[in-house]
């Protein structure tokens, strides 16, 4: 009898290893627990172009009608390592508070950018996530809403020896193309909307939004949540809006639901090659989630995955790059631009050091031409041991001609956006 049991217990730790082992295996790839840059080793063929007036910029989208890129920025180098929850920094709010991040728009021409001036808006602004889309109302390119994340602080009074809480939301901006201000809508709010990183407008009033941890600050429990790929603990919110006016608190006229759960790690969302199609990243997972959307209109909005893809690397704001020079599928250049770290198990350390360094990666992801199942071509872009950019958290490419593109990319503690030429 007793050898049974032991024969039983033998089974079941054999199985336990069976299917831990290989998860510990993953978490050590992507995370880069091994992963070393010898100084200058990486990346340097390429040259680059620094964009000035683009400090700490997380987020980056290219308004095709327009053809500019906007970002927000958090424009001072030393309050993001004392404040940014996504980080787990959470240590003074008073800085918080003070904090004036800005939207930018970007000449991807002449590389130069340009800081929007706020009309209706003084309160603090610290900035993650944006999306961009077209103002229905008017003709394709004449103007946008813009939807922001804003880390603010908890205003309620921190108790002794507690840690403080952030109090995050989102901005709703109008931003008519060419002119160099852009107007405050509304802020929104929701109970829902607990740790969010990125936005995803569907219509300026059906919305989605991540929540990128369950547990905040440096706490254990927020460690494992990243290197315990079971600590499926995060989700994808749906925001519905009823007012695009000012209204007089943030949670006026909002609705939400839970669209996607449970999910690791929920992190960067982008727009896919229909309009019906969402790009879902599981950040500390190395993954990307291809998904579909209802159609507009639907009171159905729950969020269905069609195509998982993994890289070997933490992955950030995920994007699409349309071809505009395509003639048929064998030459189609379209893909997927997944940004990230590539040595992300010093982020901890690193968060909070001003001097610290984080190498990036940037992997282009295509369809294999002539492949009746889909299969993926999954290549590396554009890597730097940090030297030339800390970090990096969104990119976009822009196509020059048949073989080149300018490719931009820029991270939450990158000194400025930069611009470089690839092969694609």
């Amino acid at each position: 009898m007793r050898s049974a049991v032991y024969s039983i217990v033998a089974v079941l730790l054999a199985y336990q290893l069976y299917t831990i082992v290989p998860l510990i295996q993953r978490a050590v790839t992507v995370l880069g627990v091994f992963r070393s840059y010898p100084e200058g080793d990486v990346g340097t063929k390429q040259q680059v172009t620094s964009i000035p007036d683009t400090t700490h910029c997380e987020d980056l989208h290219h308004h095709i009608p327009s053809g500019l890129l906007f970002t927000a920025c958090e424009d001072d180098a030393a309050t993001r390592f004392q404040w940014f929850p996504p980080l787990g920094n959470l240590g003074n709010p008073e800085v918080a508070a003070k904090s004036r991040g800005s939207i930018h728009v970007i000449d991807p021409k002449g590389l130069e950018s340009r800081r929007l001036k706020f009309e209706n808006f003084d309160g603090a602004f610290i900035t993650h996530g944006i999306d961009v889309i077209d103002d229905p109302e008017l003709p394709t390119g004449q103007a946008v809403y813009i939807f922001a994340v804003n880390h603010l602080p908890d205003p309620t009074p921190i108790l002794e020896g507690k840690e403080a809480k952030a109090r995050s939301q989102l901005e709703l901006f109008h931003h008519t193309i060419g002119t160099d201000s852009i107007k405050h809508i509304r802020s929104i709010w929701h109970p829902l909307i607990r740790t969010p990183n990125d936005v995803y407008a569907q219509t300026p009033t059906s919305i989605y939004v991540t929540n990128d941890h369950y547990y905040t600050g440096h706490s254990v429990m927020r460690m494992l949540e990243d290197v315990y790929y079971g600590a499926k603990w995060t989700d994808t919110v749906h925001i519905k809006l009823e007012f695009l006016s000012p209204v007089k608190t943030s949670d006026a006229g909002v609705t939400a639901s839970v669209a996607l759960a449970p999910i690791h790690n929920n992190n960067g969302l982008g727009h896919g090659r229909s309009e019906e199609e969402i790009l879902i990243s599981q950040a500390a997972s190395g993954v990307l989630h291809i998904a579909q959307l209802p159609f507009k209109g639907s009171t159905d909005y729950n969020i269905t995955i069609s195509d998982t893809l993994e890289v070997e690397s933490v992955v950030d704001n995920p994007s699409y790059f349309s071809d505009p020079l395509a003639t048929s599928p064998v030459d189609d250049r379209s893909g997927f631009l997944l940004p990230g770290i590539s040595k992300a198990a010093t982020l901890a350390e690193t968060s909070r050091d001003p001097a610290g360094k984080d190498p990036v990666i940037v992997y282009y992801v295509k369809p294999v031409a002539g492949k009746k199942a889909q299969e993926w071509d999954t290549s590396v872009i554009f890597e730097d041991d940090s030297s030339r950019i800390r970090s990096a958290s969104a990119a976009a490419l822009i196509s020059l001609d048949k073989n080149r593109a300018r490719l931009f990319v820029t991270g939450f503690v990158s000194a400025n956006v930069i611009a470089l030429e690839v092969d694609l």
